[in-house]
């Protein structure tokens, strides 16, 4: 499946947001100071979809909800199963580089900061994930979804492949 068929319309489902980080930028000029704020964003419906978004604004909750909306149009499906990823998948961003391994049923989301919100926010439960490289939120929220739009479940690489089901686990 191409990252075009994986992607979703934020219509058809009911969504989470999740704070990553707010910036404060300052604008020095003549007349003083101006400031104004950025944050980063994060939405999900906890089974399976996710999507990030950043908002700019003089103001802190002006930003948030711009972050919202810019959120719902980058919204992709994410294979889950029994609440944990399938595979072993690296993803990469700028210099941001992340490793997400599957764990098994009360393990918890063992993860920093900005890929903790992400995979909460697509409903993963149990996973192990380290963050190397870039600890910039923005690149390591990037990296995550990056691994995250990677992954496949076993139903998908059967049909790739064209063959059954029992034939991708049996070989």
């Amino acid at each position: 499946m191409s990252k075009k068929e994986k992607q979703v319309r934020s219509t058809d489902i009911e969504l989470k947001d999740k704070l990553v980080a707010i910036n404060r930028v300052t604008k020095v000029t003549k007349g003083g100071r101006t400031f104004s704020f950025s944050a980063i964003v994060v939405v999900g419906d906890e089974n399976g979809v996710v999507g990030h978004g950043l908002g700019k604004a003089k103001e802190v909750t002006t930003a948030i909800a711009k972050g919202i909306d810019d959120a719902k149009k980058s919204l992709v499906r994410v294979p889950v199963v029994n609440g944990t990823v399938p595979h072993k998948q690296y993803g990469k961003y700028a210099g941001a580089k992340v490793l997400l391994k599957p764990a098994s049923h009360g393990t918890g989301v063992i993860a920093g900061g900005a890929m903790r919100a992400v995979l909460e926010s697509v409903g993963i439960t149990d996973v192990l994930a380290k963050s190397q490289g870039s600890s910039n939120p923005h690149n390591v929220v990037k990296a995550t979804l990056d691994a995250l739009a990677n992954l496949r479940d076993a139903r998908e690489v059967a049909q790739h492949r064209g063959v059954s089901l029992d034939r991708v686990f049996n070989g």
